[in-house]
């Protein structure tokens, strides 16, 4: 036994000397980084990025060792709290309500917090670590999302460690249900499998969604999921993972209408029903007077009231701000138009493209969500996770350059008045622009609306 693990590393020594470095590397970034150390930040990334990309360059067909090199640098972020992001604190708060019975959508925090019987163990710490922004709003997280919440909170006790921790074990299982049906729905789709790891090994995933507690990879495992369910055409069952997915983040909802082509008018039209059975269902313990309205105004809030790391916008609004436009006053117009201009992009592609074939219906995935970041107010770092997983279905890289140029987007939250800075902005999507043109022109063969079978 240990002779074949002496050869065994001496075989794959460059590759376990990789994944040292990047294990010490994430071990500096889970619990020796400040988010306001922002050289410090991005010469960190920039140097996981590269090592990810080197680990994948030797061992890509050597599943069970990137399996487990990708386990490890998760499980370095088990019992540390996030410092990159402080939205775990909302996610307490909310499932010590889920768990007590109270609607999580009916009172914002700094009400509740002013209520002499209020039960939430901690409750001073989770609300003054959310932040202001987010202890005057309602909640805008989904029905499974707030069931996962309250689960986690009741797996932790009255520990905030404790339920990070039962977070995490959730995310990081839905990491490994992400490369396992993601490389079965590869190798239906008659791709590499070893495509996957981009996802399963990049930084940035790792960092925002282990390490930061964002629970796009839960909405992910549901989606890839549905999406292999599909490609063995069983759309039925893949109708009620859809709606898992979409009541995880709402993100999926935009690509409803491409199924209409996908499975035809009549199976289109059932798993529309499914999907909106099983939301409902998912969505039934909350609905209460003051739900829809509470909910509704608070997502429509990320359209016409915020901005962060946002490209279009920024254009315009540094057009407009020459000619004495009020800011306050064109991102309410802007925010307002941006769903008008996505649901029209969204017809087009709907009508316009092959979605009957699968990858072409998941690039067509792919573009909706690129033009609806590209044109969005926010865009925070961990939006990008669903573009990476989409692009490795593709013949398309551009969102894996993304991942990397997002990170300087954390330079607002290096300044004490959170303030960004265009010029850096301006370089990441510089880069994005730049790629992604690059690669349109290179695949000049491949029409974006008509591509063929």
């Amino acid at each position: 036994m240990s002779n074949s693990i002496v050869t065994y590393c001496k075989l794959h020594k460059i590759p376990i000397l990789l994944a040292l470095l990047s294990l010490g590397f994430y071990y500096t970034f889970a619990y020796h980084l400040n988010r306001t150390d922002f050289i410090k930040l991005i010469s960190l990334f920039g140097a996981l990025f590269f090592l990810c990309y080197k680990l994948i360059q030797f061992e890509k067909w050597n599943f069970k060792f990137l399996l487990a090199v990708g386990l490890l640098f998760r499980l370095l972020f088990l019992f540390v709290e996030p410092n990159l992001s402080q939205d775990y604190f909302r996610f307490i708060w909310d499932g010590e309500l889920v768990r007590n019975f109270i609607n999580p959508y009916l009172d914002v925090p700094n009400t509740l917090i002013t209520k002499k019987d209020l039960i939430i163990p901690n409750a001073d710490v989770l609300y003054h670590g959310m932040g202001e922004l987010s202890a005057k709003h309602f909640s805008n997280y989904p029905p499974l999302n707030q069931f996962i919440f309250g689960l986690c909170s009741y797996l932790g006790g009255q520990s905030i460690l404790g339920t990070l921790i039962a977070m995490r074990s959730i995310i990081i299982i839905s990491d490994v249900g992400i490369i396992y049906f993601g490389r079965k729905l590869l190798k239906n789709l008659n791709l590499s499998p070893h495509l996957i790891f981009w996802y399963y090994l990049n930084p940035l995933i790792i960092i925002e969604l282990t390490g930061n507690l964002h629970f796009e990879g839960v909405m992910l495992c549901f989606f890839v999921v549905s999406m292999y369910l599909l490609s063995v055409k069983k759309w039925i069952f893949a109708a009620v993972i859809y709606a898992l997915s979409i009541s995880v983040k709402l993100i999926p909802l935009m690509f409803l209408p491409l199924f209409l082509k996908h499975l035809g008018i009549k199976k289109s039209l059932l798993f529309y029903s499914v999907v909106a059975v099983t939301s409902l269902v998912l969505v039934a313990p909350f609905i209460t007077t003051g739900f829809v309205e509470n909910y509704s105004e608070t997502v429509g809030l990320w359209f016409s009231n915020f901005e962060f790391n946002a490209g279009f916008y920024n254009i315009i609004k540094e057009i407009a701000t020459r000619f004495d436009a009020k800011p306050w006053e064109l991102i309410k117009t802007y925010g307002n138009a941006v769903p008008y201009t996505v649901i029209l992009f969204v017809i087009l592609i709907t009508f316009l493209r092959k979605n009957q074939n699968l990858s072409v219906l998941i690039s067509s995935m792919l573009w909706i969500l690129t033009a609806y970041y590209l044109l969005a107010t926010i865009v925070h770092p961990w939006y990008i996770v669903f573009l990476v997983f989409l692009t490795i279905f593709t013949n398309y890289r551009f969102s894996i350059v993304w991942s990397l140029m997002v990170i300087l987007s954390y330079y607002a939250y290096s300044q004490t008045d959170f303030k960004e800075h265009l010029g850096i902005l301006s370089v990441e999507y510089i880069f994005v622009y730049g790629f992604l043109i690059s690669e349109l022109f290179s695949h000049h063969g491949q029409k974006l609306l008509f591509r063929k079978k």
